[in-house]
């Protein structure tokens, strides 16, 4: 009803006031909905799990195109003829790079190494690729290290050229980058493990395959930051440039390039870090060198050798990240502070030379194989470290408990509640449920798509396993942005904290997950809360990065008008950091949900069970149907979250500025 009154205009109650809000009217609109159509679908297929008349049996066509390729592998001509092409030609890059590695010996590649930072990223930072080289070879790592690295030199000048062509497509036409969106999201939420069967399948075990599948899973960023980067080009620099009657592509190489050459560098130091994390899921199927090492300590469950192997994994990225990062920033100053007479082409020069000169006179002295008596055992010490762990914590620590109890509790009283109250759930409630939060934060189609995604899960016949899975990341996505948000809003507070945090943050980020596993088992024994846990220590790291990015990001003058009021640093952080950090928040809670899922495959290797399980079983046994259900599933899964915490606002197309009055 509209009452009206002698001081103001008109104004709406009841009903009329609740639509003006346009959550409440969202939510009033799928209640009238959903009372119209919960009926029909409880009349016609009963409440509970998914209703079996809706599900659809991919076996059958899947163990038929499984068959097919294996009997044609060798005689159809789309393998003779392209895909042979492809493998022939990944073989021959990775062993010209692995041999122009051998032939430099060790000292011309830590020379190399050394060189090539100085001339992009400093002095300092020469001196952390040198010793970070070293190490490895004092780990007795050295050939695999270099088989490793020349793997990764090949995987990621295929991704960094795949991403680009990817991301200038999706940059320069709104209709690519719709169509290319829900691609980059399934190669980037899709278990690395799902594709390596078919992978696998198509190119047999060896290095094509393990490099193919590193390229699927480490291109999607730098498509996506060469997009970000073309799509954010500054439109006063752009109208400059048309209006001196540049063609397309001269706007593209003298504006458009130039100014997301930070998103281009940042997309090449997240190709390599993806990459890297690779290293130890590509040795499954043929990817030799460190990553191998790793995985066969796994399996004779030896901490000692899976850490000797994973920390020139750690070395390796932390120098890839330093130095791209710093190239990153010193781009565009360089050319105006670097007055040396070794600036530009000059310094390039000396390097090369330096570095022949190192390679041949290692190789005139016969010296280049790391020398056997430079090596370091460290193996034995950290088992013995390991086995005082598990004697002194697993169980019989006083008052606190040990970690075995700590297991057995969280999975008691978090882990089995959620997972059960999701499949006690009808399933059309849980697509309500998913429906109201997507569109709540959303659009429609937003909404659309995640209910889509959901009910895509119950179709494939994993409905249940599906909300055991639900209910292990959403436990694992609390703990991790409890943790990730308080640590960083503390490092976003003490610079030294930071300083203190990043060295750690960047070993937990970059160690493969198959390394800390054995360690979390060891601890925690084999289920559920160990999934969870690998799943937050690998989540963890980005989430304090982003908080710690976002809340110093905050408008200093918003910061210091609250200050010039009497605020404290409470109210300063509760009332002006956090909401104007918002978005940054939103995108640490997403990046949580993306990286527990990474892990969710993991995590079945130590008992998560549920569609990892699936996965890990479909490799094992050469299952296609039921890894690639499973992993389909996890997408599904990776898609709806997605979209159920990540904010969308609606584009009012031909609506032009409104002005005040």
């Amino acid at each position: 009803m509209a009452t009206a009154t002698a001081s103001g205009p008109i104004r709406l109650t009841g009903i009329g006031a609740l639509l003006r809000h346009r959550v409440a009217a969202k939510l009033l609109l799928l209640a009238v909905a959903a009372a119209v159509l919960v009926p029909i679908a409880n009349a016609r297929w009963a409440s509970g799990a998914w209703p079996d008349a809706l599900t659809v049996d991919l076996t059958s066509p899947l163990g038929r195109a499984s068959d097919w390729i294996i009997d044609n592998r060798d005689s159809h001509w789309l393998f003779t003829h392209f895909l042979g092409h492809v493998s022939n030609a990944i073989v021959i890059s990775v062993r010209a790079v692995y041999l122009v590695l051998l032939a430099g010996g060790w000292a011309g590649v830590v020379a190399g190494a050394a060189l090539v930072a100085w001339r992009v990223a400093g002095v300092r930072l020469a001196a952390l690729t040198a010793v970070s080289f070293g190490v490895c070879g004092l780990l007795g790592m050295w050939v695999p290290t270099m088989q490793t690295l020349a793997l990764m030199v090949v995987a990621v000048l295929a991704s960094v050229v795949l991403g680009m062509l990817m991301g200038l497509a999706a940059g320069l036409s709104d209709r690519v980058f719709r169509i290319l969106r829900p691609v980059l999201d399934t190669m980037q939420v899709l278990p690395a493990f799902s594709y390596l069967l078919p992978v696998a399948l198509i190119f047999g075990v060896g290095v094509p395959a393990a490099v193919l599948a590193t390229v699927v899973y480490a291109a999607p960023p730098m498509a996506r930051l060469t997009a970000l980067g073309l799509r954010g080009a500054d439109s006063g620099v752009l109208e400059a440039v048309t209006s001196l009657g540049t063609t397309a592509r001269q706007r593209l190489f003298s504006a458009r390039l130039p100014l997301a050459r930070k998103e281009l560098l940042l997309g090449l130091n997240q190709t390599i870090m993806m990459a890297l994390s690779m290293a130890v899921i590509a040795s499954m199927i043929g990817g030799a060198g460190l990553g191998d090492r790793v995985y066969q300590a796994l399996g004779t469950v030896d901490v000692g050798a899976a850490l000797a192997a994973g920390i020139p994994i750690v070395l390796l990225a932390v120098v890839l990240d330093r130095v791209t990062g710093a190239a990153g920033e010193r781009l565009g100053a360089q050319a105006e502070e670097d007055t040396s007479p070794l600036r530009g082409w000059r310094g390039w020069s000396m390097a090369a030379a330096v570095t022949l000169a190192v390679a041949l006179a290692a190789r005139f002295a016969g010296r280049l194989e790391w020398p056997t008596s430079w090596t370091v055992d460290i193996v034995e010490p950290v088992n013995t470290a390991k086995d005082w762990m598990v004697d002194h914590l697993y169980t019989g620590v006083p008052v606190v408990g040990g970690t075995a109890d700590w297991a057995a509790h969280f999975t008691t009283w978090v882990l089995d509640p959620v997972r059960d109250g999701l499949q006690d759930l009808p399933w059309w409630s849980v697509l309500l449920v998913v429906a109201a939060l997507a569109w709540t934060i959303g659009t429609w189609q937003t909404a659309l798509t995640a209910v889509l995604a959901m009910a895509g899960i119950g179709v494939l016949g994993v409905w249940d396993k599906s909300l055991d899975t639900l209910a292990q990341v959403l436990a694992a996505v609390a703990v991790t942005v409890v943790l990730g948000f308080a640590i960083g809003i503390a490092t976003a507070r003490s610079t030294r904290l930071e300083r203190l945090l990043r060295p750690v943050l960047d070993v937990f980020q970059t160690m493969p997950q198959f390394v800390y596993l054995i360690p979390v088992v060891a601890l925690f024994g084999i289920g559920r809360a160990p999934a969870v846990a690998a799943a937050v220590v690998y989540a963890l790291p980005a989430v304090i990065r982003i908080t710690t990015q976002g809340l110093r990001q905050v408008d200093g003058a918003a910061m210091e008008a609250s200050r010039s009021l009497g605020a404290t640093s409470w109210q300063q952080l509760r009332q002006v950091q956090l909401p104007l950090a918002r978005p940054a928040l939103l995108l640490a809670l997403n990046q949580a949900v993306v990286l527990v899922l990474a892990v969710v495959v993991i995590g079945a290797l130590v008992g998560g069970g549920a569609l990892g399980y699936d996965v890990v079983f479909g490799i094992a046994q050469g299952d296609l149907a039921t890894g690639m259900v499973g992993g389909v599933a996890i997408v599904c899964l990776g898609l709806m979250l997605d979209r159920v915490t990540q904010p969308t606002t609606r584009r009012d197309h031909g609506a032009g500025p409104t002005k005040g009055a």
